[in-house]
């Protein structure tokens, strides 16, 4: 594979990335789940902490966008893709600004690791899993 293939899937998968993150921000549901795929597996941090399926994926953002400041904050920095033939990870601090259950302004800084497959020639995620840092 070579050095310029390489680097056009490190700039699709950011891409695909911006894209989301902006979906979010615009609580857009189909473009959401656009470049996940129907399988795809997340470790979250509120409950269900396993979501297996794009539709079980689907309800974590309804929980997600009934409990978020509006406009939606969803932001990430320090992203890093590295990119195989086929296969690629991704990682980065994200942010968000939650609603807790006593109406409280929480903001969170979050981390993401993404595991993403090229399908039929599109970069398509299988994996994606959001954590807190430990407050220790």
């Amino acid at each position: 594979m070579s050095k310029d293939s390489l680097s056009s899937d490190v700039q699709q998968i950011r891409a695909l990335i911006d894209r989301w993150a902006e979906a979010v921000r615009r609580e857009d549901l189909p473009a959401i789940r656009a470049d996940h795929d129907a399988n795809i597996l997340m470790f979250d941090v509120p409950p269900p902490f396993l979501s297996r399926g794009i539709e079980a994926y689907m309800a974590t953002w309804q929980l997600f966008l009934s409990n978020v400041e509006k406009p939606v904050t969803f932001a990430f920095d320090d992203i890093e893709i590295t990119a195989g033939g086929d296969v690629a990870f991704a990682t980065a601090k994200g942010r968000c600004v939650n609603i807790d259950r006593a109406g409280k302004r929480e903001p969170l800084e979050f981390r993401l690791t993404m595991g993403l497959k090229k399908i039929d020639g599109k970069w398509r995620v299988l994996h994606e899993h959001h954590s807190l840092p430990s407050l220790n």
